[in-house]
């Protein structure tokens, strides 16, 4: 597979939320506004290229016995990075993500990526997939995030554009999974034709 290929999965062919349907935790769960998809998808970016590219680095000296342990510390490493840059400086995106950064580490996007293809490959090919998934998150979840936020709230990035407070349901968690149901089988029609 060439490289443009391996980027380009991660946005529709095999975007991680859309198709995959992995880490839907995060997903509903920090979509309330574009701002919080755009900060966790950028976050779980972040972690993903990185791991990706240590992990590809790194593979030929774990031993089979403890590689899933040790991919975990590769990745908790990254994700005390971006934990401590954004309580630094982001705190008030950081606090409203709240414990949803932490638990990157055991987001099955990150670890999936460490295990199917990054551990497998080499660390260019790594970082282009670690890219192309990130890209795919973020975008879903940016996406995701401002049809909740201009349907809830009747703003885009906190900016309002409409009159009055908007439908409550789409910022609250029935919202998450009705607006995640309708572009998941928006995706899948646009993959059909």
């Amino acid at each position: 597979m060439n490289q443009f290929q391996n980027f380009t999965k991660g946005l529709l062919k095999e975007n991680p939320i859309l198709v995959m349907v992995l880490g839907t935790c995060p997903t509903l769960a920090t979509t309330s506004s574009s701002l919080n998809g755009l900060g966790m998808g950028l976050a779980t970016t972040f972690v993903l290229i990185g791991s990706n590219v240590a992990i590809s680095l790194l593979s030929k000296f774990i031993p089979d016995k403890v590689r899933i342990p040790a991919y975990i510390v590769v990745i908790a490493s990254f994700v005390t990075v971006v934990d401590l840059v954004m309580q630094a400086y982001v705190p008030d995106l950081y606090n409203t993500l709240g414990i949803f950064i932490p638990l990157i580490v055991v987001n099955c996007i990150v670890l999936g990526r460490a295990e199917a293809f990054a551990s497998k490959n080499t660390v260019w090919s790594s970082f282009i997939d670690g890219f192309g998934m990130g890209l795919g998150f973020t975008l879903a979840l940016g996406v995701l995030g401002a049809f909740r936020e201009m349907l809830g709230s009747g703003s885009i990035f906190g900016y309002k554009f409409l009159p009055g407070d908007g439908i409550l349901v789409f910022i609250l968690a029935p919202g998450a999974f009705i607006a995640l149901g309708y572009m998941i089988a928006l995706v899948n029609k646009i993959k059909q034709k």
